[in-house]
């Protein structure tokens, strides 16, 4: 069978193209159910022209034995397609969910202030929608036109009565949809916003209670508040206007088809058991059509998650799962790279290029807003916009399987974040735990001793350990995580931010190991300390390289620079004027 347009255009239409055969068996059932609908009409039309003329008890069992048969038949139809539908869904979040998971993962890693769950709740309202009764008013619609025949063929007066009644219910749904579908969107636009506004202040909600900083934040959300209620507010009211509207025509219908009916019998071009059944198969021609009506938010609410899962899987196509390389040693190679970001007019790096060889380590200087950051996340290939040429082991970097390349990278951020888990699951990056790499890359840390003084030791959950554990601690358990393994690449992002002078000395001793095993080290602070381990120095300012080359030469070239300031070799109170901070 081919594959129509509309299945072909993404993957998510794709998915839903491939339970054409359950969807083919649902129809099939809905095809049953609603031929065996036409039982009531048939079983009235027998009762009041036939048993009540010919008085007949025997009958009027046999007919309401085998009505109560059909109605069994029809309720098992019914049953069948809702359950088929609900295995249908269950197996398209089966499907989906994991790769719904890895590209909402990579939207939330590459555009700030994305809402991590929008996806999620985006497939189960689509899942939600193919098994409810919405779904089923799509399948049941087809037959209103055989319901219409069947009344004409009762009486031509009476098909037209249920045609014009059609045409009114069809234009209130076109209506409907024509009207509510952009309110819905904005509705749902603006709770997305005060969900990530509100989201983002409970996560600083130590900083906002020190400081006093409740009533003003409450009110900016009360405003953003005010304008989704607003919003959700017209959305409903129209939505349920139209019910309404919905509700007065399915009443008007009912009594017409009645009194139409009524109208016929007087005239005697139909009888009384023609009328009763044909007001009872008017309703039933009219059902799907006015289910249409009052399901048609939650149609639309479908509508817009699926249009949004269809651009985020198609804006984060699936990895290549076979792609497969030879473990990297990290040499890095970085030639004339851009790195931009949204909103912002220029670059933040301005044709950075630079080389490192595995056994090497570099320091990366520079002032604040300087670009440091920036360039770890590039190093570390997560940042969104680049241009230019990031090499590892002469091959770009985004080319290589991040679940076979993550091993092999260490990665230690300014703002560090510890998972829930115990502390050896977050050591052991939540994969299979190495007890000997754990210790190894604890002790390295300088952690080894304060985790054994926890009652559970390396088994303490980080939700027990997290509020006793100071920000030099948080600090080193990252460097703890970032050096398990051994990986080929490491990048430490401050890594002394936080630390004491125990902690800044096991971070060097830390470096020096790594670099011993032949690692290349990334080590970007302001400290001057960490520039007696560095093989190479990159000075960094507005976004470009200003110094870059062997440690000693740099340094001479700075203190060419400016010769009255001397050169310091150790950590001193404050980074000496001869060195960016």
């Amino acid at each position: 069978m081919k594959t129509p347009a509309f299945f072909q255009r993404s993957e998510l239409a794709a998915a839903l193209w491939s339970f054409r055969r359950e969807f083919m068996v649902v129809g099939l059932f809905s095809m049953v159910a609603n031929l065996l609908m036409l039982t009531p009409t048939l079983y009235m039309l027998q009762v009041f022209d036939r048993v009540m003329v010919s008085q007949s008890g025997l009958t009027l069992l046999a007919l309401s034995l085998i009505a109560l048969f059909l109605f069994a038949v029809m309720a098992f139809a019914e049953w069948a397609r809702a359950r088929l539908l609900v295995r249908a869904g269950v197996r398209l979040d089966e499907e989906l969910n994991s790769r719904v998971f890895n590209a909402n993962f990579e939207a939330a890693l590459n555009q700030a202030g994305r809402n991590p769950i929008q996806a999620f709740g985006d497939l189960t309202n689509l899942r939600q929608f193919l098994t409810g009764n919405g779904i089923f008013a799509f399948f049941d619609a087809p037959w209103t036109p055989i319901y219409i025949g069947v009344l004409f063929f009762l009486h031509p007066f009476l098909g037209w009565v249920s045609i014009g009644f059609a045409l009114v219910q069809a234009a209130l749904a076109w209506f409907g949809h024509r009207r509510t579908i952009a309110p819905a969107e904005e509705a749902s636009k603006a709770a997305l916003e005060v969900n990530l506004y509100l989201q983002s202040k409970l996560r600083n909600a130590e900083v906002v209670e020190s400081m006093g900083m409740l009533a003003g934040l409450r009110q900016r959300w009360a405003q953003r508040h005010a304008a989704y209620i607003e919003r959700q507010g017209a959305t409903q009211a129209l939505s349920h206007r139209i019910a309404a509207i919905s509700k007065w025509v399915r009443y008007c219908q009912q009594s017409f088809a009645l009194g139409a009916g009524a109208l016929l019998v007087i005239d005697g071009q139909l009888t009384a058991g023609g009328m009763i059944a044909a007001n009872v198969l008017m309703t039933r021609a009219l059902a799907p059509i006015d289910q249409m009506v009052n399901t048609w938010r939650s149609f639309i609410g479908a509508r817009s998650a699926f249009l949004r899962l269809e651009q985020l899987l198609q804006a984060h196509p699936e990895r290549d799962p076979a792609l497969s390389r030879v473990p990297p040693t990290g040499a890095v190679v970085l030639r004339d790279v851009l790195a931009s970001a949204p909103g912002r007019a220029e670059p933040i790096l301005k044709g950075i290029s630079l080389e490192a060889t595995p056994g090497t380590v570099t320091v990366v200087l520079g002032p604040s807003g300087s670009g440091k950051s920036t360039l770890a996340r590039v190093l570390m290939g997560i940042w969104p916009d680049v241009d230019g040429e990031v090499l590892l082991d002469g091959l770009p970097l985004a080319g290589w399987s991040r679940a076979e390349l993550g091993p092999h990278l260490g990665y230690l951020p300014q703002d560090i974040e510890l998972f829930d888990g115990s502390i050896a699951e977050n050591i052991a990056r939540f994969a299979e735990i190495d007890s000997d790499k754990v210790i190894a890359a604890a002790r390295s840390a300088g952690l080894h001793d304060m985790i054994l003084r926890f009652p559970k030791g390396y088994d303490t959950p980080m939700g027990e350990a997290g509020g006793l554990l100071s920000g030099g601690q948080r600090q080193r358990v990252g460097l703890a995580r970032a050096i398990y393994g051994d990986p080929a690449l490491i990048v430490l992002d401050e890594p002394n931010a936080n630390l004491d002078d125990v902690g800044e000395a096991a971070l060097m001793q830390a470096v020096r190991e790594l670099k011993a095993k032949g690692r290349t080290v990334f080590l970007i602070t302001h400290r001057p300390g960490a520039v007696a381990v560095a093989d190479q120095l990159v000075v960094l300012r507005d976004g470009r390289v200003q110094v870059q080359g062997a440690r000693d030469a740099v340094l001479a070239q700075l203190q060419a620079a400016r010769p009255t300031v001397p050169l310091v070799t150790t950590p001193p109170a404050a980074p000496p004027a001869a060195i960016p901070a």
